[in-house]
């Protein structure tokens, strides 16, 4: 019951914001001034286009990511309270999401992105009797407020500068400042909002706390969650004044190697769910290319290649959160059925649930970037952005341009091979293990926002011009005047995404046909089954085949000296040798460098204090007596001290 309220306030949540969203995209200003107090001044609440068109993907991630909740936390009736909080938390964390979208105050601004990263602290410790969920969690909200000081710094600055807590006064400050000025402050909130974003190497938290969410929670915070710090971004490249050029390169070099390292790491992990976290990390490189792509092209007033940058990034925007959210629901209901999400657990999937292998292949091809699916589309923009930037500027751009067509496409194509591993190793072949629990995938409620997101991926990859044409106002916007969607090369790259579109349309009429009429031919001839070729063993087993790690062994041994991968191996030895094992575990270099030496230095320091606490009373009461006296002879050696200076003066 607690499910349905929340789900029903979710719901009256999204319609509330999403009717203002859709007017700013038609062009209706939708603007609201709340006096405020003393101490913030006005409280703009204004709904633009940019905002406007993350509200509806924040809106329709939401609401499917609840109603999947609904299903995935059957049967914990008996944990009212937690549930209570759970779906609490879930409502403040989508109004406080909106809320930063929509506010235009710095300090009302500060309040809701901690209301939204409380919130979804919460979320994420949800099974809090598990120690590696706690100590996610905490690592999620250490890490969040981290973000929030650095934010709080930037906006204390132009505060102090401006007077207001406004963003207005950040345009202010902008204008009346060197450009040197808003570059280090636009560095400043870049750090803030890609901690958020997860971008490296700043995305530690991610493959945390992803995996100890439960996986509508995880849908959520990879759909929209880590979109907020996009969001960020793109509001204070609109606000400030800064040296597009210079930030464009900062932002495409980020973004590149923020692409690479997270595909990198994601196809040798083994834990599913930490494997789509690093694809968010990658996702979010993608993301961040077109944006710095969008700034390249202001800083070299080039304004076709701006509109393919910023377009690709919020059309990604929405991809993202559509196939990545649907990865994530599939792994639900892996994890549901098995209580596993150890890829090598399994094998042979297809035949047990035939809904999930099918929704979480549409997603791998989307999230690849194969067409008819929506993922193609925005990447096809954002190499057309490249392309488009390889002809048309000089040096040096022309070489970031060169290195980034480079990175997408290696992007890509480990994209290919890590969800080729996934799916094959998940759902092919026969059982590697037999696993106690049942297979169940839910009913048809469990199944309705799964295929209404793999229904919006494909309209989006079929008729992709009405999401552009709902992008206009919003890139428009970013880029200082309306596109004119008749003029070259804009309107070629898009014509050729529709075309691709109705070809892709015109393939899958083409294969539906083609299995009717099989199916409709084979249907009355007798259908035999039998073994395989055993290839010449007497007694295969499930064991025999490849797993997740041997299928991406040749790319282990080239990528390894980039990544920490930590092995454990027993050798065959004797001539009737006995049980011998070989297991890698891949770690995050970023992670072990940046944040657990750091930490395991601090400890060996506390260490050194370790005497002080010896558990004995005797020590105990010396260190009170000890501080006492402390507090009595400073203060009279201070006054004596006093005393004899006044008498030298004197004499």
């Amino acid at each position: 019951m607690k499910g349905k309220i929340a789900v029903f306030g979710i719901l009256v949540l999204a319609a509330a914001s999403s009717i203002p969203a859709v007017l700013a995209l038609l062009g209706t200003d939708t603007r609201v001034v709340l006096s405020g107090t003393l101490v913030t001044g006005p409280i703009p609440l204004i709904v633009d286009p940019l905002a406007a068109w993350f509200i509806l993907v924040i809106n329709f991630t939401f609401i499917t990511s609840a109603f999947y909740g609904l299903t995935y936390l059957r049967g914990l009736e008996n944990k009212p309270a937690d549930l209570a909080m759970h779906w609490i938390s879930y409502f403040f964390t989508h109004a406080g999401i909106l809320l930063v979208c929509v506010v235009q105050n710095s300090i009302v601004f500060l309040i809701a992105w901690e209301v939204m990263a409380l919130g979804t602290f919460l979320l994420v410790i949800f099974e809090s009797t598990r120690a590696s969920t706690i100590r996610a969690g905490i690592n999620y909200l250490v890490q969040s407020h981290v973000s929030v000081l650095v934010l709080t710094v930037s906006f204390i600055w132009v505060s102090v500068q401006t007077g207001s807590y406004t963003f207005d006064a950040i345009s202010r400050f902008a204008l009346t400042r060197d450009p040197g000025y808003s570059l280090v402050l636009m560095l400043l909130f870049f750090t803030g909002f890609g901690i958020k974003s997860g971008f490296v190497p700043f995305h530690t938290w991610l493959p945390l706390a992803h995996p100890a969410a439960p996986s509508h929670v995880s849908g959520m915070m990879s759909g929209v969650l880590i979109k907020i710090g996009i969001y960020g971004i793109l509001r204070m490249i609109l606000l400030l004044n800064i040296n597009y050029l210079v930030t464009g390169f900062i932002i495409l070099s980020v973004s590149v190697v923020t692409g690479i390292y997270g595909v990198m790491l994601a196809i040798v992990q083994h834990n599913l769910k930490r494997l789509l976290a690093y694809h968010s990390i990658e996702n979010i490189g993608i993301i961040g290319m077109g944006i710095g792509i969008g700034c390249i092209g202001m800083g070299t007033c080039n304004g076709f290649l701006a509109v393919l940058g910023f377009a690709g990034s919020l059309l990604h925007t929405l991809n993202h959160s559509l196939f990545k959210s649907l990865l994530f629901f599939t792994a639900g209901n892996i994890y549901k059925a098995a209580h596993t999400v150890m890829i090598d657990r399994f094998g042979g999937l297809i035949r047990k649930m035939p809904h999930t292998a099918f929704l979480f292949l549409i997603a791998a091809l989307a999230i690849c970037g194969l067409p008819p699916f929506n993922g193609f589309v925005s990447e096809f923009i954002i190499y057309s952005g490249f392309f488009n930037g390889v002809r048309e500027t000089g040096f040096p751009s022309v070489l970031m341009f060169i290195m980034a067509i480079f990175g997408l496409s290696l992007i890509g194509g480990l994209a290919v091979l890590c969800f080729t591993k996934a799916f094959g190793a998940i759902f092919l072949g026969t059982p590697r293990a037999s696993l106690e629990h049942s297979f169940p995938e839910g009913g048809w409620r469990n199944m309705v926002p799964l295929y209404a997101i793999v229904l919006l991926i494909l309209v989006i990859g079929v008729f992709p011009q009405g999401f552009i044409k709902m992008l206009m106002l919003p890139v428009g916007q970013l880029t200082g005047s309306l596109p004119e969607p008749g003029r070259e090369p804009l309107a070629y790259s898009f014509r050729v995404v529709n075309r691709i579109g109705m070809y892709s349309l015109g393939f899958i009429i083409l294969s539906g046909l083609i299995f009717w009429i099989r199916q409709k031919t084979a249907y009355q001839r007798p259908v035999a089954s039998g073994p395989t070729w055993g290839c010449g063993y007497a007694a295969p087993n499930g064991r025999m085949q490849y797993t997740a790690s041997s299928f991406v062994r040749s790319y282990r041994k080239l990528a390894e000296p980039l990544l920490a991968i930590v092995k454990h191996k027993k050798d065959v030895t004797g001539v009737f040798p006995g049980s011998a094992r070989h297991d890698t575990h891949p770690e995050d270099k970023v992670e072990l460098y940046l944040i657990q030496w750091p930490l395991r230095k601090l400890r060996v320091f506390m260490g050194w204090f370790s005497f002080l606490q010896n558990g004995k009373l005797q020590f105990y009461i010396l260190y009170g007596m000890i501080f006492i006296i402390v507090l009595v002879v400073v203060p009279l050696i201070v006054n004596v001290a006093r005393l004899l200076a006044g008498l030298f003066k004197t004499l």
